[in-house]
Formats: structure tokens, C-alpha cells, sequence
């Protein structure tokens, strides 16, 4: 088999050099309808000739839905560039006419257990290459997408007539995009199979990520992306039996197809999933040994989280199923398998969406039930409980995570009156109560899942992400149903206002999600602001730590002027201003000593090689698309060539040692008076370094016997934090925890970096707590030496500051709860 799969490689190669035959992916002895055009005839080039841009696969698409009755494409929105999120729906012409009818019987049988579905036709969910630089799963989309529009016979047609097959060609658009420039800007005329080959090594960012360089796979359950956005509805508009997720891996690698290992299951899941799973399991290996592709299973990955394509389906009643390819990452490489074409590489992707089809055609009954059985046995048997969750303080935060709930039909109601539940108060207008009892209670129970003891050690992904903590709302469970006032069908943001016009100044507090923007709209109009350092009263209206006085004399605009523009700023920020009728308070005065200026900030962050690409982009996303700030990024490349001093703040990411001389260059900027923030591994080379003084615990490792060698990868594996939630105390007085309420707050953490306190307790304004474990797992070592540690520490460096968190506050952009930390150092960083 080895050897017949070596000269398959080598034959793959030669036709790569020359031309490639779109014969070599279809199925033999199948006839092909000639009025539907071959990609070729459109592309102006053969399937893994080169690798298709975006703009080439979608004009593709577009021709096999003007050419087929078989297909219909829709564009469900836009990329952040502005790329189309094409969808093909391709079933047989008959079901096309009858297709609304079809979908809402699908949807019926989730809904009722007495519909029987053993005539109806499964659907099918197809999604290639979230990864854009994984990119044979794209590009095998147009061999698929052209056998399933042109074969003919009675195959094709028993499988179109039997299935609605949702047909996603290229679910990243921006990252294809990026990594088809790159490869075949760097492709040669004789193809060199060198790994060492600039092909093969693509530049920063790469084009694994999207336009913010998110990680796309991560997010079909916080649903924060549009791409996300458009498939999550199509997803929830027709309930897929399966989902396919087609990616790759390293070069050295064979194929992967699921199930993952049993062991690292989310215990959410229903047992029958993982069975179904591993019957389809043997249509791939089938397919795959025809053709003489080797492959594996059940070795490696898992489907814990679900928030990957592959595991959303298992807590959605379908069928997630992963594919992974061993990439050549261009052309054709050199592997431990022989030199690995990107032919190969797509015929595999191909014949793995055949055999998937194969699958479903022959199992069509028997996976229709199971999904009709898991509704029925997934609302809730207590009918009269609900959950309930809010911030009393931070209106758009609240809703921010009531938007997710509603992305994915999850149903909730407005709060009946104010209550308290264990010491939180719960207000209406601020608060959303989930009943437990609906269709999506299993998916519920999912988001607000707490778990702290785990069947297996390992995670391929996060082992938390408990959807109250990440939004930083107070939250309560096994609530009476009857605290539910009228159903929320359409959210409305919390209306903004100014209230009364005045010749003091203007006061709004730091606690909605939303005031940083504000606050740097105001300083962007070259308006003077200060913030409150302590507590106080004006016209009998309490002000907490950190709210934002806006005087009314000495502006840039006249008292007039200043009331429009502020109520603009109200009103487009949904927070509300307040007009001081006079500056004496209870406590501080306004024009006190305790009121500190806050200047408009020019904000820098450092990118390239060495940053950790996705830390970089939740920034980037963090101010262009949620607090409409400036952002200059610069390349580590070119960063000592620059004037620093016009930035008042840096941010490093993530990311390893960088030059030398770009470390002294940000040391004298600092001295200088800049706000260096650093985040993750940056805080161990700022520490080394001489910016900040950090001692650090030393990680143990937990003392198992008896270890094999065969497990001996399992030992220090089950050392790693791979992201799981921690509880830290925190001092509101401290400049960097301005705006929360609370004086306990929810991390996340996938480091072992344990930073020791500070003697002096007011220079530890957040620490973890004696038993810190919110959900997710540790080891018992790691947990022993993370207790009272500190995740964040700031420090003075001549006449600036070094400010380090240990950890990512805003890790995958739905970390709503930790974002104000890091909006807290950029502007009131030079007060810490």
C-alpha cells in the first residue's frame, strides 16, 4: 500500500509540473452533463493548477448556479474586506421547487416527536478551508461543486433526490485570499518541492485568520465575526444533520477523519453522536482505501469545545465531522511520504465530501431520527425554572451577551421587577431571564457550563468558557420562572441621553461597556476631561470610582456646542450624561486635586514576526471595531526606524524577544513618559529585560508514578493551562479596575506565569484568590502555585509606566467582562 502510494505522489507531481486533468478527482465510469461548465473554462485554469483566489472560486459558483437547476446561490453578507459569504443549496431539481416546504417539515420534526421524517431528505452542511491557508478543502469545493452540478446517472440522482446539501466553497474568504497571493506569487515554472522554498513559508500573519487575524474555528459559539454571523443563521435556519469541516495539518501527516479521541468527548454530547460518527467513519475509510490514500482515526483531537465547526453540530443535534489533510502548503513538498502534492491533497478533500454524501444517502433514516430524538429529549423537565443574568450598571455589556443567545434562537425575556439572588441585584431593562425548558436547552446548559473535574487531562482547545464570566455579568440559576416578564423578540439598546444643560461641567460613570468610546470621541474633539479618582455625590446622584468629568469652561466649543455634541456622544454610545447643577460635593469637589486630567492617547501596538498574531488582532478588532480608536500597528521589522515619542501607549502582544535595539529604543520611550502595556510571554522578556521587576513561582510538575513510555507525552501534557477561568479579587480604587462593581472578577488564563504579590497590598489591586478555580481545568500543581498570585502589575520606569497582564483580557473578542482592563491602562495608565 506504502509503495502505491508513493508512486501516486510522484505521478501527482509530474502532472502538477505540467497540467492537471480534472479526471484525476472524479469518481470513474460516471458521465458528466456538458452544458455545465468545468471549472477550467471559467478559472482559465485546472482544479490544483494553482491555488484559486477568491474572487475566482465565487465567479465558479456563480456560472454552476446560471448553468444548473440544481444549484441556487445566495449571498448571506460580506467579509470585513468586503468579500462575499456565498452559499450554494444543491439538491435535485424537484426538491428545489418544493424547497421552503421541505425546509420548514425538517424543521417541524425537531419541533414535533410524531412527524416522521423516513421520507424526508437529510440535510447536509459542507463548509472548506475556515483556515484560508488551509486551502485544499477550497479548492477541492469546485470538483465537488461540479460533480454534484454535472454527473449524471442514477447515483446522483438518488443522492440529490434523498439530501439538501449546503454548500459552503470558502467559509474564510479573506485568509484564501491572502494565502492564494502568496502561494502563487512564489510558485515557480519547475516545481520545487523544498521545504526550505520561500513558497512554503508565508509571511506574517499568514492567511490562516481572518481580516483581524481571528482564528474563525473558535467562534461559532461566541458568533462575534460576520462570517460566524452568516453561518450560524443558516445553520439555525435548517438544523444540518452533519457538518463536514474541511482542514489541514502538517506536511508529514496523512489524513484525519473523526471521531477524535473518545476519552476528550464533552460529556454534553449524546453517546449515539459519537456511534453515528464512527459509522460514517467507515464510508471515509472505504472511499480512502479505493483510491489508496492512507489514513486515521480516532487518535488525536478532540470534541470538547463548541465553538469549533466540527463539535457546534454535536450540542445542535447533528453530526460534526473533521477532516484534516496533510498540507503541501504550496505546490508540491517534500514529506515523510513522499512528495506531497496540492493535487493530492485536494482529491483526498474531495473524495472525503463524497464518501461523507455516501454516507448520509445510506444512513438518512437512522441519523433523521437520532436528531428528532435529541429535541425531544432536550427540553428541560423542570418546567418552571429559568436563569438569569445582567449588570445593574452596564446596560450594553448585558445585552452584548443576550445578542449571542439570540444568534442562536436560544429564547429570553425582559426581567417581571427588580430582585436580588445571592447578594446581586438583578435590575429590569438590565437583566435577561433564560427559561430551561425550550428547544435549545442542551446548547443553554452548554454556554453556561461550569465544570471543574475533567475524564481526560489533555484539551486541543480551551476546557472553559462559561458564558457569565466571559460577559462579566452577575448571573443565577434555578430561578423561578415566574421573575419572567414579556419575551424579548427584538433587542433595543439602552437609550442615551443628556440630562440637563449646565454651566459647571457634565458626569457620566465608567461602568457601561461602552464609555471608552465615548470617552475618546470626547478627547478626539480636543475637549479637556478628567476622571475621579474617589467617590462622591453631586445633586444626590452617587458617582463611584472613575467617572468622567467633562468641564464646561475652557473648551474648544461654546456651552451650547458642548451640550449637542455631548448628547451625540450619549445618544450613539447608549450611556447617559448628567449636567451638574453645581461643583460642591459630597466628598470630593469637582474641581478638586482628585479629579486627574485625562489626555487624548495616540496608541501604538507592535506586530510582525515574533507577536502572536491572533493576541494582536482581538487588539486591533478591541479598538477599530468596538471603541472606534486609532490603532497604529508596527512591524517589528521596521519599529526601531520610528519616532516613538509621538505614542503616548505601546502594547506588546504576545510574543517572543524582539531586537535588541528595539528594546532600548522602548526603554528611554518610556522613561520618557510612555505607557508600555505587555501582555503574555511579553512579561517574562519586559521582566528579564529590566522594565518591570516580576518574581515569578516556579511551575511543578504533578508527581504520577509509574509512567509509560508510550505515556509519557500525557504526563507533561496534562501540565498545560490551555484556557480555563479563574476568580481574582480586586481593589476598585486602583486606576485599572475603574468601572467594575464588583470587587471579585472572572479571568481567563492559558499561561503559567504566576507573578508573586507585592508586600505592599495596594500594589496587588488584582490577585487570585486562596481557592481561584471558576471552571476549567488545572493541574493540582499549577493550581497549588497560581493561589494569591497576581495577573497584572504595573510599574514606574523613569517618568513612565510598565504595565503587564499576565494573561489575554480579550481572548477571542467575546471576553466583554476583562475588556475594560486593558482600556483602563490605556487611558488612565500614566495614573497608576
Amino acid at each position: 500500500m506504502k509503495k502505491f502510494l508513493l508512486s501516486l505522489l510522484f505521478i501527482s507531481a509530474t502532472l502538477t509540473a505540467q497540467t492537471v486533468d480534472l479526471s484525476y478527482y472524479l469518481p470513474k465510469n460516471v458521465s458528466y452533463n456538458q452544458n455545465i461548465p468545468t471549472p477550467k473554462s471559467v478559472l482559465g485554469h485546472e482544479v490544483g493548477e494553482w491555488h484559486v483566489t477568491h474572487d475566482k472560486l465565487v465567479e465558479y459558483m456563480k456560472a454552476l448556479a446560471k448553468a444548473s437547476d440544481r444549484v441556487v446561490l445566495e449571498n448571506r453578507g460580506t467579509t470585513y474586506e468586503g468579500r462575499p459569504l456565498v452559499l450554494l443549496t444543491i439538491t435535485s431539481s424537484k426538491n428545489h421547487q418544493n424547497l421552503e416546504a421541505i425546509r420548514e417539515n425538517h424543521i417541524k420534526a425537531t419541533n414535533n416527536a410524531s412527524v416522521d421524517v423516513s421520507k424526508s431528505p437529510i440535510v447536509v452542511y459542507q463548509g472548506f478551508s475556515i483556515h484560508g491557508n488551509e486551502a485544499s478543502g477550497s479548492n477541492a469545493a469546485l470538483a465537488a461543486a461540479y460533480y454534484l452540478a454535472a454527473a449524471e446517472g442514477q447515483k446522483i440522482e438518488e443522492l440529490l433526490n434523498n439530501s439538501v446539501i449546503l454548500f459552503d466553497p470558502a467559509m474564510n474568504p479573506d485568509g484564501l485570499q491572502r494565502f492564494a497571493y502568496w502561494t502563487n506569487t512564489n510558485k515557480a515554472n519547475n516545481i520545487n518541492p523544498d521545504p526550505n522554498d520561500r513558497e512554503y513559508h508565508e509571511i506574517w500573519p499568514g492567511g490562516r485568520t481572518n481580516h483581524y487575524w481571528f482564528d474563525m474555528n473558535r467562534d461559532w459559539l461566541p458568533v462575534q465575526l460576520p462570517e460566524s454571523r452568516a453561518r450560524i443563521q443558516t445553520f439555525h435556519k435548517w438544523l444540518p444533520n452533519i457538518l463536514t469541516d474541511h482542514h489541514e495539518m502538517g506536511t508529514n501527516s496523512t489524513f484525519f477523519f473523526q471521531p477524535g479521541i473518545p476519552s476528550r468527548t464533552n460529556p454534553l454530547t449524546p453517546k449515539m453522536n459519537q456511534e453515528l460518527t464512527k459509522e460514517i467513519a467507515t464510508y471515509h475509510a472505504k472511499a480512502f482505501d479505493k483510491i489508496g490514500s492512507t489514513y486515521y482515526s480516532e487518535e488525536s483531537f478532540d470534541d470538547f469545545y463548541y465553538g469549533k465547526g466540527s463539535t457546534f453540530p454535536d450540542i445542535n443535534g447533528g453530526i460534526g465531522i473533521l477532516f484534516e489533510q496533510g498540507s503541501s502548503r504550496g505546490h508540491a513538498q517534500e514529506s515523510e511520504n513522499g512528495i506531497l502534492t496540492f493535487p493530492f491533497t485536494i482529491r483526498n478533500q474531495f473524495t472525503a465530501a463524497l464518501s461523507t454524501l455516501e454516507a448520509a444517502k445510506n444512513m438518512r433514516t437512522k441519523i433523521l431520527q437520532y436528531q428528532q430524538d435529541f429535541y425531544k429529549n432536550s427540553r428541560s423537565s423542570e418546567t418552571n425554572k429559568a436563569i438569569v443574568f445582567g449588570d445593574e450598571k452596564d446596560a450594553t455589556k448585558t445585552n452584548h451577551l443576550a445578542e449571542v443567545l439570540q444568534r442562536h434562537q436560544i429564547k429570553l425575556h425582559e426581567l417581571k421587577e427588580d430582585f436580588t439572588s445571592n447578594g446581586k441585584r438583578f435590575k429590569k431593562g438590565y437583566s435577561y431571564v433564560v427559561p430551561m425548558n425550550q428547544k435549545n436547552h442542551r446548547l443553554v446548559k452548554a454556554m453556561f457550563d461550569v465544570r471543574t473535574t475533567f475524564k481526560d487531562s489533555l484539551f486541543y482547545d480551551v476546557s472553559a468558557w462559561t458564558f457569565n464570566y466571559a460577559f462579566g455579568v452577575d448571573f443565577a440559576d434555578d430561578i423561578s420562572l415566574s421573575k419572567a416578564g414579556v419575551e424579548v423578540t427584538k433587542l433595543q439598546p439602552k437609550q442615551g441621553t443628556i440630562q440637563q444643560k449646565s454651566s459647571v461641567g457634565y458626569l457620566f460613570p465608567w461602568n457601561e461597556y461602552n464609555t471608552p468610546k465615548a470617552l475618546n470621541a470626547i478627547l478626539e474633539k480636543g475637549l479637556r476631561a478628567k476622571v475621579a479618582m474617589k467617590k462622591f455625590v453631586n445633586d444626590g446622584n452617587s458617582y463611584d470610582y472613575g467617572t468622567i468629568f467633562i468641564p464646561a469652561q475652557n473648551q474648544e466649543l461654546n456651552g451650547n456646542e458642548l451640550f449637542d455634541f455631548l448628547g451625540k456622544v450619549a445618544n450613539e454610545n447608549h450611556i447617559e450624561i448628567k449636567g451638574a447643577s453645581t461643583g460642591l460635593n459630597e466628598g470630593i469637589d469637582l474641581g478638586s486635586r482628585n479629579f486627574e486630567a485625562v489626555k487624548r492617547q495616540k496608541v501604538a501596538m507592535l506586530v510582525g514576526n515574533g507577536v502572536t498574531s491572533y493576541d494582536a488582532g482581538e487588539i486591533w478588532h478591541l479598538l477599530d471595531q468596538r471603541y472606534d480608536m486609532k490603532l497604529t500597528k508596527l512591524d517589528t521589522q521596521y519599529a526601531t526606524r520610528v519616532n516613538l515619542d509621538k505614542y503616548t501607549t505601546i502594547i506588546v502582544p504576545n510574543s517572543r524577544s524582539i531586537d535588541k535595539n528595539l528594546v532600548e529604543k522602548l526603554k528611554v520611550w518610556v522613561r520618557n513618559g510612555g505607557v508600555l502595556i505587555g501582555y503574555r510571554n511579553a512579561v517574562n522578556w519586559l521582566s528579564s529585560r529590566g522594565f518591570v521587576n516580576a518574581k515569578f513561582n516556579k511551575t511543578k510538575i504533578d508527581s504520577i508514578k509509574n509512567v509509560s513510555f508510550e505515556n509519557r507525552s500525557l504526563q507533561s501534557g496534562a501540565q498545560v493551562i490551555g484556557g480555563a477561568i479563574f476568580e481574582a479579587k480586586i481593589d476598585r480604587s486602583h486606576p485599572i479596575n475603574f468601572g467594575y462593581k464588583n470587587d471579585k472578577i472572572a479571568l481567563f488564563r492559558n499561561t503559567k506565569q504566576f507573578i508573586q504579590p507585592d508586600a505592599k497590598s495596594y500594589n496587588n489591586p488584582i490577585q487570585y484568590t486562596k481557592n481561584p478555580l471558576l471552571s476549567g481545568y488545572i493541574s493540582k500543581e499549577n493550581l497549588k502555585e497560581l493561589k494569591n498570585t497576581v495577573p497584572f502589575k504595573v510599574q514606574r520606569l523613569g517618568s513612565g509606566r510598565v504595565i503587564v497582564f499576565t494573561d489575554n483580557t480579550n481572548f477571542r473578542g467575546f471576553w466583554f467582562g476583562t475588556n475594560k482592563l486593558l482600556m483602563n491602562a490605556i487611558f488612565f495608565g500614566k495614573l497608576m
